[in-house]
């Protein structure tokens, strides 16, 4: 191997041993801290999340590798008018933690509930929802965690010069393991890390991109001589008002129902720590995802060839511009910080999709059989299930996909689509009901997945906007339209709806 590639590949060795460590070290803690069992503490880390802690592991799961690779390859194609699109991120913890955290918490710890499928079980009386809500978790999840692995592989190739399988090996045994190992509070402390390390990786690659362009007003100027729409708003036609109304609603307003966010609000500790991550996490989200997308548009600054000369894929722009402006030691430590999104988002995936199988399906089924496994089982079967997801979504990865930050955007709308109404209407009005909750997530979601299939629009808009507007509508009409007893309104009322 090349001593570039070694030198390259030091850092990211040394920080993967060093994340293992950490979810280790954190696992114990919490086990010797527990006393709920292994169920709570290995897929909510017994409700002890500090502020700072829960602010970067939802940052973290947030910030995945398109927000590092493929959000900044598109800003690098469009201009500006993509970094003014990626400014409503700064809206996603305040709506989590502002509008979804403390009653989602409130409820949960009422119902002892350790996922938010427990909630949907419990608010809805329907086993049928929830377990078509964990089909739809582990479905759209491993399409996200797919793009996770690529990515990661991809740019690990590209700047250390190790080939794509080494990359997927390395990434996939260390994300799968310490996942496996740690539980829910070892993600939690890796996602802190990573997501330090991933300010960290933008800094180090603003500075490269700053000083191979000859400085930022030398950079803008290269812009502006070359393709000059790239400095407007709308980018010469390229960022149409209906796309930045569309993915302000996928990647802002709607990201506080995703499932794998959701569930950091029952892992808090206090009301001091929500709000705590709430301002510190808006903080640092707004200077990640702006800064991100941003050092994208100014690559075009000193990556200033076609497209086809990069692959014709805007996702190897920024592996691109890691190798070619800054050394090997250097890129080694910009590397890390996008595949610290990666690592941090196939984790928390994994731990979900974990919890959605063993805690909402296999343990839910269990109990109506009038069975109780033992700790020791749920403890082997959890770490198995985590282990086995971990591994299919690693051999799907092995054929890549191409585009990741699409495959991460439909993801994305899926989720939203079948979680947004039955949550918010959950939670928030009284009159929901199982019927419209079951027609609302059915049919929403096949919807929207029908109208992605087909390419079908209206108006030119995601089809996000389809998906929620026909989950909305057979959510209220279910929900009218059906008679609820009145002893289990008393007990619906009772835990969601009190006095």
């Amino acid at each position: 191997m090349q001593t570039t590639s070694i030198a390259g590949l030091l850092p990211v060795l040394i920080f993967l041993v060093f994340a293992l460590g950490l979810a280790i070290a954190a696992r114990r803690r919490s086990r010797a801290a527990g006393e709920g069992g292994f169920v709570k503490e290995y897929f909510i880390g017994n409700r002890t999340l500090g502020g700072f802690v829960l602010a970067m592991t939802t940052i973290a799961t947030y910030g995945s590798v398109s927000s590092f690779v493929g959000g900044p390859g598109q800003a690098w194609l469009i201009g500006w008018g993509w970094v003014y699109m990626a400014v409503v991120q700064v809206t996603a913890l305040v709506l989590l933690y502002g509008i979804m955290g403390k009653k989602l918490a409130l409820v949960a710890r009422k119902l002892d509930a350790v996922t938010v499928i427990d909630v949907v079980r419990a608010r809805y009386n329907s086993n049928a929802l929830a377990n078509i809500s964990a089909v739809i978790v582990v479905l759209f999840f491993a399409a996200t965690m797919v793009a996770q692995f690529v990515g990661g592989a991809k740019l690990f190739e590209a700047v250390t010069g190790y080939s794509y399988m080494v990359g997927l090996v390395l990434f996939g045994a260390a994300v799968i393991l310490f996942t496996t190992i740690g539980g829910f509070r070892g993600v939690a402390f890796t996602d802190a890390l990573c997501g330090i390390i991933m300010l960290v990786g933008i800094f180090v690659l603003a500075g490269g991109i700053l000083v191979a362009g000859g400085g930022y007003e030398n950079i803008m100027d290269t812009i502006k001589a070359n393709p000059p729409a790239m400095l407007e708003p709308f980018s010469g036609g390229s960022m149409p008002a209906g796309l930045y109304f569309t993915q302000w609603l996928l990647v802002g307003v709607f990201t506080f129902v995703l499932p794998q966010s959701m569930v950091r609000c029952m892992g808090f500790k206090d009301t001091k720590a929500l709000h705590g991550a709430m301002i510190t996490g808006t903080v640092i989200i707004g200077l990640m995802m702006i800064g991100v997308t941003a050092l994208g548009v100014l690559s075009a600054g000193v990556l200033t060839g076609s497209l086809a000369d990069y692959g014709s894929s805007v996702d190897n722009i920024i592996p691109r511009a890691i190798a070619q402006t800054l050394p090997p030691w250097a890129a080694g430590v910009a590397i890390i910080g996008p595949i610290a999104a990666s690592i941090s988002t196939v984790s928390s995936l994994l731990i979900a999709s974990s919890s959605a199988i063993i805690k909402d399906v296999y343990l839910h089924s269990c109990e109506a059989r009038g069975k109780r496994p033992s700790e020791r089982g749920i403890s082997r079967g959890s770490q198995a299930v985590t282990l086995c997801v971990g591994a299919i979504v690693f051999a799907l990865a092995v054929v890549p996909p191409d585009v990741i930050w699409k495959i991460n955007m439909f993801a994305f709308g899926g989720l939203e689509t079948a979680f947004f109404w039955v949550m918010v209407c959950g939670l928030f009005w009284k009159r929901a009901g199982k019927l419209g909750a079951l027609l609302s997530m059915v049919g929403g979601t096949a919807a929207y997945c029908a109208c992605m299939a087909l390419g079908f629009k209206v108006m030119g808009l995601h089809q996000i906007v389809i998906g929620i507007t026909v989950a909305g509508v057979l959510m209220v009409v279910g929900s009218l339209i059906e008679k609820r007893p009145q002893a289990e309104q008393q007990r619906i009322d009772q835990v969601f709806f009190p006095e």
